[in-house]
């Protein structure tokens, strides 16, 4: 028997399926939340219905929000399972089903004075969000808000109607400070390092646009804590659908697979209250940056490392390229001799064993991560995840061969074939920028490097140009396959 999502259905479930242990009657808004995509229903909802379970906090329910069109699906396909998320945690060992109800209500996207009186709402303490890398209007190259964008722009012309994530939240500040109601804080759970930082550079550059005192006041009286987030989260796919279907007999609109391993480290600035996270695993600590660095550069770093060769060489899923001596070697050898030892110490945390966590996580089989996924948005990935690292080997004038291969991969890949001639599709911003400059760099590599919105200071740095320009070459003339090898050997 198949039992449809619903707040009806709950007691319906099979045994083997965790349910809210709290009436979600009994929960009232405390968060809006931009951005409910698969990795915010796999990780801050997760962590907060575990707090609700426990009998605690529940003034802290979660109002969705967002701006794109695609939010609006999201929002439909969730309104007709009563704002219910099943999430399936997975690896080699157990599949392990539960249905959070941390949500509790969800915001017409386009509705912007509705979106703004519930941001001037008291109840609302704090606004988090998950909007990608590519969201935060950030130059790539010098990794700063770029208040001359036009869809900023235009929210600065007409504050009480804005279109953006930032102009939003700027817009229920100002109502906030109006009517004498402290403000919000602004909650960042994306993978950008000093995301609080970056989050409180685009709501202030947006306010200056407007009035200095304005901005002035943001900054001294808005509180963005940094945060570091982690959980392999895959697109659901029809797949995933199925198989929650065969396995629980849950049918969800729009179920969330992901692995079991969670990880929230957290600054703990937060002038008008937060919940207790820390009683369900969170880490409040008074400076994020080591353990933000060491999971952007050694987990994201390692995905933007593995993406590139693994779809030149035709493979799906991360496990598979896992699997592939090549590239499993080959992370291990960029990050334990280039990545690892440009990075400061964490607390309590040997690189070696973290290393060895992501290993086992990358290699997990049940998540069912593409790389198709991990090869997607490169445009601002590579700026964030590897290039800063080059920047600091190249200062130190340490060895760059394998962060060189790993940018000379992306190129070949944008160029739009796999090594055997199937096509790389692939979602960014820039694609057919990409493409075209990709293309070009067959001939020219330094065409590709000649994009300084991407690659900034380093793409004009001579000892990297000559190293990415000879890797390509090298990729194109002997293939992916064949490149790894030369590297593996030291012979690149």
């Amino acid at each position: 028997m198949t039992v449809k999502l619903s707040q009806a259905g709950l007691d319906r479930l099979p045994a083997n399926v965790g349910v809210p242990a709290y009436g979600r009657s009994d929960l009232s808004a405390g968060i809006v939340h931009f951005g409910i995509g698969n990795f915010h229903r796999a990780h801050q909802a997760v962590y907060l219905d575990a707090l609700f379970n426990a009998g605690v906090d529940r003034d802290w329910g979660i109002i969705g929000a967002g701006v794109l069109p695609s939010d609006e699906t999201m929002r439909q396909k969730l309104k007709e399972q009563d704002w219910l998320t099943t999430v399936v945690e997975q690896d080699s060992g157990h599949r392990v089903a539960h249905v959070t109800g941390a949500m509790i209500d969800y915001l017409e996207p386009g509705n912007e004075e509705n979106t703004i009186a519930r941001l001037a709402d008291p109840a609302i303490r704090i606004v988090s969000m998950t909007i990608t890398e590519g969201g935060y209007f950030i130059d790539p190259a010098s990794g700063h808000f770029n208040p001359q964008h036009p869809a900023i722009v235009a929210d600065a012309q007409a504050i009480d109607r804005p279109k953006t994530v930032f102009g939003l939240i700027l817009a229920g500040l100002i109502r906030r400070r109006n009517d004498n109601t402290p403000p919000f804080t602004v909650m960042s759970c994306d993978n950008i390092p000093g995301n609080g930082h970056v989050t409180c550079d685009a709501v202030s550059g947006l306010a200056e646009l407007i009035d200095g005192n304005l901005a002035e006041w943001v900054r001294e009286h808005v509180a963005f804590p940094n945060s570091m987030v982690d959980r392999i989260t895959p697109a659901t796919s029809d797949r995933e659908r199925q198989l929650l279907q065969s396995e629980f007999g849950i049918e969800d609109n729009w179920p969330v697979f992901c692995e079991p391993f969670k990880q929230w480290v957290l600054e703990d600035h937060f002038p008008i209250g937060r919940p207790s996270l820390d009683r369900v695993g969170v880490t409040f600590v008074k400076d994020v940056a080591p353990y933000e660095l060491m999971k952007i550069r050694i987990l994201n770093g390692g995905h933007a490392a593995i993406a590139y060769p693994a779809a030149l060489m035709d493979i799906h899923f991360v496990h598979e390229a896992m699997e592939e001596p090549l590239i499993r070697d080959f992370l291990t050898k960029l990050e334990t001799e280039e990545i690892i030892p440009v990075l400061p110490p964490v607390p309590d945390m040997p690189f070696d064993e973290y290393f060895d966590l992501i290993v086992r996580r990358f290699s997990n089989p049940k998540i069912g991560d593409t790389i198709q996924r991990l090869c997607q948005d490169g445009s601002n990935r590579q700026p964030k995840f590897i290039l800063p690292t080059t920047a600091d080997r190249l200062k130190a004038g340490s060895s760059i061969t394998g962060l060189s291969l790993v940018s000379a991969l992306w190129c070949r890949f944008c160029a739009g074939t796999t090594d055997s001639g199937q096509p790389t599709n692939y979602l960014d911003a820039s694609a057919e920028r990409l493409k075209v400059e990709a293309l070009k760099a067959k001939d020219d590599p330094k065409a590709f490097l000649a994009m300084t919105d991407i690659f900034g200071e380093v793409g004009t740095t001579p000892v990297f140009v000559e190293s990415f320009s000879r890797i390509l070459r090298t990729l194109w003339q002997e293939g992916a396959r064949e490149t790894l090898k030369l590297y593996l050997d030291d012979r690149l």
